[in-house]
């Protein structure tokens, strides 16, 4: 080469007289800084925007926080007493156990921060946010030095202080981590005795999580009942009258998904305009098509519809139609033609499509709120519900952390079964 000569021992130089191959090195690692650099701000908004809030939603499922203090932190002296205690005994914790919580109690009513401690073990065991309420004032114009014995005072402030069930639910949270969310997430709960399932009455979030991914996949298979044909129609019509379909299929997006909602809640009601039109042509019961799991599937499906179509349509599009011709001369039905030809080719859409619509459904809110009433709510409203409203973030992030694992395995699964690798969006 031009550029390079060989050395007396032997060894090619470049043309600055360095080593070929450190040469070599040093272009290639230029290359990648450079390549780095360009997509650092890339790597930079997902760290931020999606990375981050992840680690947060991890770390919040297992902080033991009441506020914004860890709960050992605000009850130090009563942490490090009530290790001593047992609550398989079957009675209260001692004097001691007592005098710390009289001390750590007044501490935390001085800092404001004691309907925070309650409201944290309130989480657990109704009816720890009142009396940590009540209590705060009164111990606080309690001296620790003379007063006592502070269990006959604490009893007569509030007979639940005597409650086991309550201390048990103080000592079980005396870490600074806790399983307490998770624990409450899969529909169980600490007491004297150890953990133990609530009653089936009261499980509530097993029951949404069965019914989120159960109504996903049904939703995700009729867009794809729906959707393959047209997205089939497409990809055959000229070009001229596809695009205009393709107009129809996406007006969708340029309509607020409230309003999209808000107008199948209109169409769905009693009085809507599918039951008129039911009416008139000659029914006499009303069907029931909102505030069910009959609503969320039509509403979202036909939300979802659109995600399903395009990546169909952009594999089909790419399949020449001289495949179908070409079986059928050689003996092939339409049927057989298309099972045994055009269907496998469009597998990878089907792939994409299926993904797409599935993870949205999963995490979809507004809908099932709006049409899914009681009986049609997806865990995601009540996610939202223990941010908004209850406050719970622990036990909305342990939710949402159980929801991820979950796609995270059907993810893998659909890998394992299918192949990822096989997936295009044309």
């Amino acid at each position: 080469m031009a550029d390079t000569h060989v050395d007396e021992n032997g060894l090619v130089l470049a043309a600055d007289g360095t080593p070929l191959k450190q040469s070599l090195a040093r272009a290639l690692r230029a290359q990648k800084i450079r390549a780095l650099l360009l997509i650092a701000p890339l790597l930079l908004f997902v760290t931020i925007s999606f990375v981050l809030p992840i680690g947060e939603m991890l770390m919040r499922s297992v902080q033991n926080t009441a506020g914004t203090e860890y709960v050992p932190d605000l009850l130090p002296n009563v942490v490090e007493e009530v290790q001593e205690w047992d609550p398989a005994s079957g009675e209260m914790p001692p004097e001691p156990v007592y005098r710390a919580l009289a001390q750590d109690l007044a501490t935390a009513f001085e800092n404001r921060q004691h309907t925070q401690l309650g409201r944290r073990f309130n989480y657990e065991s109704a009816g720890m946010s009142s009396i940590f309420r009540k209590s705060g004032r009164r111990v606080s114009n309690w001296d620790i030095e003379t007063d006592g014995p502070f269990r006959e005072k604490f009893l007569d402030i509030d007979k639940d202080w005597g409650n086991i069930e309550y201390w048990a639910t103080i000592k079980a949270n005396s870490g600074y981590y806790t399983t307490s969310y998770f624990l409450a997430a899969f529909d169980a709960q600490r007491t004297s005795e150890g953990i133990a399932m609530k009653d089936p009455d009261q499980r509530i979030y097993s029951k949404l999580m069965i019914r989120t991914i159960w109504l996903s996949f049904l939703i995700t298979f009729c867009t794809f009942a729906l959707g393959y044909p047209v997205a089939w129609l497409l990809a055959d019509l000229p070009t001229k009258s596809a695009n205009l379909l393709l107009i129809l299929v996406l007006l969708p997006f340029w309509t607020s998904l409230l309003v999209r909602t808000s107008a199948w809640k209109i169409l769905l009601q009693q009085q809507g305009v599918i039951n008129d039109f039911w009416i008139a042509l000659g029914f006499t019961e009303r069907m029931s098509l909102i505030n069910n799991q009959l609503g969320v599937v039509i509403a979202m499906t036909h939300i979802l519809l659109p995600f399903m179509i395009l990546p169909l349509y952009s594999v089909m599009k790419t399949i020449p139609p001289s495949y179908l011709r070409a079986a059928k001369s050689l003996g092939a039905t339409n049927t057989v033609a298309f099972i045994r030809v055009y269907f496998p080719q469009t597998t990878p859409g089907i792939g994409a499509g299926s993904l797409l619509v599935f993870i949205l459904a999963v995490g979809y809110f507004i809908t099932p709120e709006l049409v899914g009433g009681a009986d049609g709510t997806f865990i995601s409203n009540r996610i939202y519900y223990q941010f908004s409203s209850s406050g719970n973030w622990g036990l909305a992030a342990a939710l949402g952390t159980i929801m991820l694992v979950v796609v995270l395995l059907l993810y893998y699964i659909y890998d394992k079964l299918v192949g990822v690798d096989n997936v295009k969006l044309g």
